[in-house]
């Protein structure tokens, strides 16, 4: 709807154009249409006669009652009026609302869906964990976070490719090598010979037992078969790490999520892509030598202060790998580049884009985009849950599943703003009730499955093609409310994808749910009357169909029965 309006707008725009009105070099228009906050208000407003009021040397009013003129002749607008300094508000006729109804029945699971993206290819980089131990509560935020995004940017017409980044070198992974060797040699966690930074979950036993047993592990195609050799540390981490992999890989199929690519951080050390960036940097003349380490003039690009790349010992710091990774996201064609992030990382964000615009190859200014997510906190019983016995000292996502199921705990991970701390209520995402939203959902698509089986039980035939053509019994406020909210649909796709926003669509498909439960609480729908039963099903049945597209666009499901 919101697109016609702009439509009509910009051809009022060129009439007064054409009539020496307005002048003929505007460019783009940068005008508004948005919803109204009041029916009194209208259905839409828009700011284009205050936006053009200066270049065409008029009152924003005069202005307003010329463009309002000038409209063309249109089915979708009832009554055009005129508020305030310039506004102009726009009221729909009920036709515009019915038309939508028929287009989410022909349109189906494409309803909402756009070609914005254009096709241009996105990668969409997020979970990313170290695979040092099972994924923790932050990981599934991530997971949800950026499995939604990508949703969002494939509905709206993007080409999205889906990245993990496996930080599989460093001293994390030399801790996670040294405590399954601890464990294969029968030390505890409570010896006094303990590494002082090793692992103590539970899992870390199940790792040594399975490398003493020389079991074989597959992670991302690769099989990977323990020794069984206690001396040998770098078969123990190798066998480690792909058994941790291969653990997170199986959480993350248990949570609906899986990617097109599993990078590895050592992949970038052993096909040279460090050495290789740090040439193109110093041969672009970024770089200077202080106290025996390498520097990156970051200050160049708006970093606070310069940044050491190689240390004296000869060592990189971990920005170094995180630029050449972004570089090969560059190279491998991503014209977009997105990374989910725990908020921790915020520091690094800065020195990583100074890195790559000091390439000088080509990479906008502002690439990657990142989208950071606070820390997550898990209530049981009123109390702050904060270990799992096999992680040993956090919260575990597979903890999560098994206590509340997929969806619930999907639906809770991105209910709320990425960068907004949120409370994780075991007890409330369990409960089968309305406040819980996600069951509050989820209920609203079964309810509609419901009253179609009942249709052919009470001896009626369910008649779309009938309901569609008598769309104009639906005269009451209750459908009015219902009609408007799926109207809302496309353009809340739209924005949630362009603002990187997934947690607007759960809020959003509470507020269909509750459009709907009122309706449905407050009319029968199986009526005697064929023309207004028809009318009523057709709307029903629209609004399962837009239940359904929002809960896939969460990677929910849309249960028939509950």
């Amino acid at each position: 709807m919101k697109e016609q309006l702009r439509e009509l707008v910009l051809q009022a725009i060129q009439t007064l154009q054409e009539a020496a009105t307005l002048p003929a070099d505007l460019g783009q228009p940068g005008f508004v249409i948005e919803r109204a906050r009041s029916r009194e208000h209208g259905d839409f407003a828009s700011n284009v006669a205050m936006l053009l009021a200066k270049p065409a040397r008029a009152r924003p009013r005069e202005l307003a009652e010329k463009l309002v003129a000038a409209l063309p002749a249109n089915t979708l607008v009832d009554k055009v009026e005129i508020a305030g300094p310039g506004f102009i508000n726009f009221f729909l006729g009920a036709g515009a609302y019915h038309a939508e109804v028929r287009r989410i029945l022909a349109d189906g699971d494409a309803y909402g869906r756009s070609a914005s993206g254009n096709g241009r290819t996105v990668g969409v980089e997020f979970v990313s964990a170290n695979p040092t131990g099972p994924l923790h509560v932050g990981h599934g935020r991530a997971a949800a976070i950026g499995d939604c995004l990508s949703r969002l940017l494939a509905a709206t017409g993007w080409n999205v490719k889906r990245e993990f980044y496996y930080n599989d070198a460093g001293v994390q992974i030399a801790n996670l090598a040294i405590s399954v060797q601890a464990r294969a040699r029968g030390i505890t966690p409570d010896d006094s010979s303990w590494p002082e930074n090793g692992y103590r979950g539970d899992y870390i036993a199940d790792v040594a037992r399975a490398y003493l047993d020389r079991e074989s592990v597959v992670a991302d195609g690769e099989t990977v078969t323990a020794a069984g050799d206690v001396d040998d540390l770098e078969a123990i981490r190798r066998f480690a790490v792909a058994s941790l992999r291969r653990e997170q890989d199986l959480d993350l199929q248990a949570f609906g999520v899986g990617f097109d690519t599993y990078f590895l951080e050592s992949s970038l050390y052993t096909d040279g892509k460090v050495e290789e960036t740090v040439r193109e940097l110093v041969a672009h003349g970024h770089t200077y030598e202080e106290g025996g380490a390498l520097w990156l003039r970051t200050t160049e690009f708006g970093d606070d202060k310069d940044r050491v790349m190689r240390k004296s010992d000869g060592t990189y710091t971990y920005f170094l790998p995180d630029v050449a990774y972004h570089l090969s996201k560059w190279q491998r064609g991503y014209q977009r580049a997105i990374t989910e992030l725990g908020s921790d990382h915020h520091g690094s964000l800065a020195r990583v884009k100074a890195g790559l615009q000091a390439l000088d190859c080509g990479i906008p200014k502002g690439w990657p985009e990142y989208v950071l997510h606070q820390m997550v906190t898990v209530m049981k019983g009123g109390e702050e849950v904060k270990i799992s016995k096999r992680a040993g000292s956090y919260v575990t996502l597979r903890d999560l599943i098994d206590e509340v199921g997929k969806d619930a705990t999907r639906y809770f991970l991105i209910s709320r703003k990425s960068d907004s701390q949120l409370v994780f209520d075991i007890d409330l995402a369990r409960s089968q009730s309305n406040d819980n939203p996600v069951y509050y959902i989820q209920y609203a698509h079964a309810r509609v499955c419901s009253v179609l089986r009942q249709a052919p039980e009470k001896g009626f035939t369910v008649d779309l093609a009938d309901g569609l053509a008598h769309l104009a019994r639906l005269d009451t406020e209750h459908e009015q409310i219902l009609l408007t909210e799926l109207s809302k649909y496309p353009e809340l796709v739209e924005a949630a994808a362009a603002n990187l926003e997934p947690h607007l669509v759960a809020a959003w498909l509470r507020e269909l749910a509750n459009a709907f439960h009122t309706y449905y609480n407050s009319y029968q729908f199986l009526v005697e009357d064929a023309e207004l039963r028809n009318a009523r099903l057709a709307l029903v049945v629209a609004t399962r169909q837009v239940l359904k597209n929002g809960l896939d666009l969460l990677g929910l499901g849309a249960p028939e029965k509950m």
